[in-house]
């Protein structure tokens, strides 16, 4: 593998992450109130949420192009703050994976919060533990298979983006070529060989990914 092949395993992993840490710190709060809210708007916000399992990425990446350019609303307001704008940079390419990859961590931590149940949480309650303590001291255990399911599925998806990533951040190397990007370039240039290697690295990679998750999940069930 060349050094560019290298560069963008680098940034890749680095992306990935960085993504993911963004998702677990964005994704559990909102996950939470999934879980318990009884609010007519958990309908409109879940479906929001799981829009990027059905949406192609390329539509994902177009509006997400259109938002963070120098006309889009956010755009505006990083220019204002003197941030310039997102597309074609790292920090663009962190947030189009966070919000391509939110319904991998938000709905595993979902779930997990949901099967805990109500008797935990009275139980702390009859104890007097705050919501904060309650949450950190009984939650969070509780649903640490769901937190490793979260961060395990956020961190493959990110690292298997193509579409999102292609649009929000280019192809520039060094700064938002990322491994699936580079594969691509692999095969429009007929380098199949080197095409081969990436892919294979990849392919590889989610396999275990998912023999990992599979294996566990049968381990907790036994």
């Amino acid at each position: 593998m060349s050094a560019a092949d290298f560069a963008a395993i680098r940034l890749t992993l680095e992306l990935a992450a960085v993504t993911t840490a963004i998702l677990l710190v964005v994704g559990t709060p909102l996950a939470w109130w999934l879980a318990r809210t009884h609010s007519r708007l958990k309908g409109v916000i879940g479906a929001v949420v799981a829009l990027p399992l059905v949406l192609p990425p390329t539509v994902i990446g177009f509006y997400l192009l259109v938002a963070l350019g120098p006309h889009g609303p956010v755009g505006q307001l990083t220019q204002a703050l003197g941030l310039g704008v997102l597309p074609f940079t790292f920090a663009g390419l962190v947030v189009g994976s966070v919000v391509y990859s939110l319904p991998f961590v938000v709905q595993p931590l979902q779930q997990a919060f949901e099967a805990i149940g109500e008797r935990p949480l009275e139980v702390a309650a009859t104890l007097r533990a705050g919501a904060l303590d309650t949450f950190f001291s009984v939650v969070v255990p509780l649903a640490r298979p769901g937190f490793v399911t979260a961060a395990v599925l956020g961190f493959a998806h990110t690292v298997g983006e193509f579409g999102v990533v292609l649009m929000i951040g280019g192809n520039i190397p060094d700064k938002t070529r990322v491994v699936s990007v580079q594969i691509y370039d692999h095969v429009e240039a007929f380098e199949y060989a080197e095409a081969h290697w990436l892919s294979a690295g990849m392919l590889v990679f989610s396999f275990l990914v998912l023999f990992a998750l599979y294996s566990r999940k049968r381990g907790v069930t036994r």
